[in-house]
Parts: C-alpha cells; sequence; structure tokens
C-alpha cells in the first residue's frame, strides 16, 4: 500500500509539472509544493508503518515467547555444563589434597622407621658379648695396635715358627669361631609376620590394604609372606605380581624386574601373568636391557592372545614407544 500511495504522489507531481500553469508559475511556488508533497508522504509512510507494525507485533508475539524460552532453556544447559566442570575441578582439588597427605603421612613413616633402624644398629652394637672379645690372645711384649685373629696377613710356609703350632694356637681358633658366632647371634634380626591369622583370602585381602593407602614398604613385606606362605594357592600369582609392583612404584626398577621375572617363571597361567609378562619388558628396558626388554613386550601377544584388550594395547603401545620393532628389526 505504501508504494502504491508513493507512485501515485510521483505522478501527480509529473502531471504538474507538465501542465502549462506548471510551466509558467514562479520557480518558489514549486518549491514549496514539493516541500508540502514530501511532507505528505511522510505522513503516509508513518501511518502505514504504524499500522504494519500493529498487525505484525500480534502475530509475532507467539513466536518471540517461544524464542525466549529456547534462549532460557540454552543459558540452563550452558549453567549446568559450568557447574558440572566447577565440580570436576572441585573433585580435582581435594585428590590432590589427599595425594599430598598420603606423601607427608608417608615421609613421616619412612623418616620414623629409619630412626628405628638406627636405634636398632646402636643398641645392637652395644648388644655384642665384650667379655668373648676379652678372652682373645693379644701380644703383652710390646705396646702395638691389638690385632685380631685371623686379620693378620698370609705368611709362606718356611716362616711359620714351632710356638704359632702349639695347642696355643688351637685354642686361639676356637676361641676366635665362638667370638664370631656370638657376633653374627646377636646383630641377625629376622621380621615378624605382620599376615594375620585366617584364611589365604582374608590375609590376601589384608596385604592389598597396604596398597590402598600407599604403604609400599609394608606391602612388599605381607605379599612376600603370603608369597612365602601360599605358594600354591590361586592367589598366589596375583600376590607375587603385586610384590613386584611395590618395587615399580617405587622406581627400583632391578627389584621389580627380578620380581616380575620369578613371578612369570612361577605363574605362567595366574590372573595377572599377561600383565606380569608387560611389566617385565618394560622393566627390563628401564634398566637398559632393551632388546630382552622388547622380547617380552612383543611376547604378550603371542603367549598370550586371550588377554584383556587393554593389556593387548598397552602392550603395543610399549612397543611403539620403546621402538622396539626398529631395533628388532
Amino acid at each position: 500500500m505504501l508504494n502504491i500511495k508513493k507512485n501515485f504522489g510521483y505522478l501527480f507531481i509529473f502531471f504538474y509539472l507538465l501542465s502549462p500553469t506548471s510551466l509558467t508559475a514562479d520557480t518558489s511556488e514549486i518549491k514549496e509544493i514539493l516541500q508540502l508533497i514530501q511532507k505528505d508522504l511522510r505522513t503516509l509512510e508513518r501511518a502505514v508503518y504504524s499500522e504494519s507494525f500493529s498487525q505484525s507485533s500480534n502475530s509475532n508475539s507467539n513466536n518471540s515467547v517461544k524464542e525466549s524460552e529456547d534462549v532460557l532453556t540454552r543459558h540452563l544447559l550452558k549453567l549446568s555444563e559450568i557447574e558440572k566442570q566447577f565440580q570436576q575441578l572441585t573433585n580435582k582439588y581435594e585428590e590432590i589434597n589427599f595425594k599430598i597427605d598420603k606423601l607427608n603421612s608417608r615421609l613421616s613413616k619412612v623418616q620414623a622407621d629409619n630412626q628405628l633402624r638406627f636405634q636398632q644398629l646402636e643398641t645392637s652394637n652395644v648388644g655384642i658379648d665384650s667379655s668373648s672379645l676379652t678372652k682373645l690372645p693379644t701380644d703383652t711384649t710390646n705396646d702395638k695396635e691389638k690385632i685380631l685373629p685371623g686379620s693378620t696377613q698370609p705368611q709362606d710356609l718356611g716362616t711359620v715358627s714351632y710356638k704359632d703350632m702349639t695347642n696355643e694356637s688351637e685354642s686361639q681358633s676356637v676361641q676366635s669361631i665362638d667370638a664370631t658366632k656370638t657376633v653374627v647371634t646377636e646383630t641377625f634380626q629376622s621380621e615378624e609376620k605382620i599376615l594375620p591369622d585366617g584364611t589365604p583370602e582374608n590375609q590376601y585381602e589384608f596385604a592389598t590394604s597396604f596398597l590402598k593407602v600407599g604403604d609400599y614398604n609394608m606391602a612388599e613385606r605381607a605379599f612376600k609372606e603370603f608369597v612365602d606362605t601360599n605358594p600354591e594357592h590361586k592367589l598366589s600369582g596375583n600376590a607375587q605380581y603385586w610384590y613386584a609392583e611395590t618395587f615399580r612404584i617405587r622406581q627400583l626398577y632391578t627389584d621389580a624386574a627380578s620380581a616380575y621375572l620369578e613371578g612369570y617363571q612361577k605363574y605362567p597361567k595366574s590372573e595377572k601373568a599377561p600383565i606380569n609378562l608387560l611389566k617385565l619388558g618394560v622393566s627390563l628396558v628401564q634398566i637398559g636391557e632393551k632388546d630382552q626388554g622388547c622380547l617380552m613386550i612383543s611376547g604378550v601377544k603371542k603367549q598370550y592372545p586371550g588377554a584383556t584388550q587393554s593389556v593387548l594395547q598397552k602392550a603395543k603401545y610399549e612397543e611403539k614407544k620403546f621402538e622396539c620393532k626398529q631395533n628388532n628389526s
């Protein structure tokens, strides 16, 4: 409708200018007439726009409501995602604090253990029977430093005197053996058993509890005692694997490789046998035996094709990581 009115106005101006009266009119009058026509056109345009706006506002009210609801829904979803991310960050922060607390507790345990060992060494040195050492023969003819029996330098057969072959030398040798036996008996200390009385399953669970709290020294002792006590049990292969893991976690790769090798030889059909062979290969590579380690890693798929997919994928990853294929070729 607005376009029709504009066109009508333009035609009116055109015919008016072509009329003979317009040709004789003054230019100032023509300008005034054009200004009046422009004002009328603006008034018409405002009226048309107001009517179109009133009609479109009623038709678009429902659409605007729907759009506002969609926007609100998107904002709510975004807020829920932010809330989940914040919760994950909070969980990570709490996990890091927990690990720091575990490290502090482990350090305090190590310090206490070292202090206890130093005290035991001091008490063991004090506990040696000094009376057995005083009975040893000494050279009273001069003021030289006392020399324990058997610590002198070797002599030629021709230099041995008759005095050294008398009964006194025999008694001297017997006393030396007794004194050495006394020293060994005093310094030897056997570790106490830490596994509780009960079924092997309960003992295995007890040993596993040390791993959960991060006490790998006690876990090492517990799993070793379990394997020695129950060598034929179905859980012995698992216990041997976790025994080796206590060394690997502490970066004692030589001890870990030895323990993994013992588990591979004694328990080749246990539940942990595939991962045990894989960790054996990794430990060998880490101690410098790359060729042997790569053979063990690549042998996981050959010896245990029915292993879990995670173990097989881990073996493939370790092959690429250590470049085993290039090295073997």
